[in-house]
């Protein structure tokens, strides 16, 4: 049974996490964090303000917070040998030096995106690239989320670039809106495109472009509960691991 401290156990995704985990028989969250109070009874484990109010014994913290409290955490964990599960984004340069730095004492497993097909999607487009690069194909990533979003392109659209860049030497640059553009298009790019509308949770297309045929891979999330559900899957897998950054592809057995 891994035990599992909730950091952001109120939120919504900290929600998502408590009711996947009651049905879980490999897993528990022995206690949660969250400066936002629940009506009584509302979880079905204690819950404090900070960090360092928790006594009880855990496996790993899974953080699902915002990123003020990163030094907190960091401290907390460092002191108690603790794992840490870090789904949070929105980190500055300076947090993630910090964050760097904490792995050299603890392990610490971080994504942009937490969901197990997404980063499966990311693995096949790594392979795929490799073979459609020689063939000439042109790539083009597409999201769609909802219209509350703020930010395009996605944190995930970029993590699929980024890997397949990565498969591809890091020769390619990216191409976020060509409206200003009257050129043909350069073979080195990777065009990554945004739409935002109604409440799509969020979708991932990659296009593979090539001479009288395209090759698409497609991600449709339908609910948060994918995301919630690689989130336990990343605790179990990094309990007990010894210090290190880590990331989903050793989740999915990459």
């Amino acid at each position: 049974m891994i035990n599992i401290i909730l950091r952001g156990c109120n939120g919504r995704m900290g929600q998502v996490i408590s009711d996947i985990v009651k049905n879980d028989t490999q897993s528990q969250i022995v206690a949660g964090v969250d400066l936002t109070p629940k009506e009584n009874g509302a979880n079905s484990y204690p819950v404090y303000e900070h960090l360092a109010e928790c006594g009880e014994g855990a496996d790993v913290v899974i953080d699902f917070s915002s990123p003020k409290g990163l030094t907190e955490l960091l401290n907390f964990c460092r002191e108690k040998k603790l794992p840490i599960v870090l789904c949070t984004t929105g980190f500055s340069n300076e947090q993630l030096a910090e964050i760097e730095e904490a792995a050299g004492e603890i392990a610490i497993l971080r994504s942009a995106n937490m969901s197990l097909g997404i980063n499966t999607l990311a693995k096949l487009a790594e392979a795929a690239a490799k073979i459609f690069e020689e063939a000439g194909f042109d790539i083009e990533i597409v999201e769609r989320h909802h219209n509350r979003k703020v930010d395009a392109p996605s944190g995930t659209a970029l993590l699929l670039a980024d890997r397949i860049n990565t498969a591809l030497s890091g020769e390619y640059h990216y191409t976020y809106d060509r409206s200003g553009r009257r050129q043909a298009r350069d073979p080195k790019e990777i065009g990554i495109s945004a739409v935002r509308g109604g409440t799509i949770v969020g979708e991932h297309e990659i296009i593979f472009a090539g001479r009288d045929e395209v090759i698409e891979l497609k991600h449709t999330a339908y609910s948060r509960e994918v995301f919630g559900t690689g989130a336990v899957q990343a605790a179990k897998f990094l309990a007990g691991k010894k210090a290190g950054m880590y990331d989903m592809q050793g989740v999915i057995g990459a």
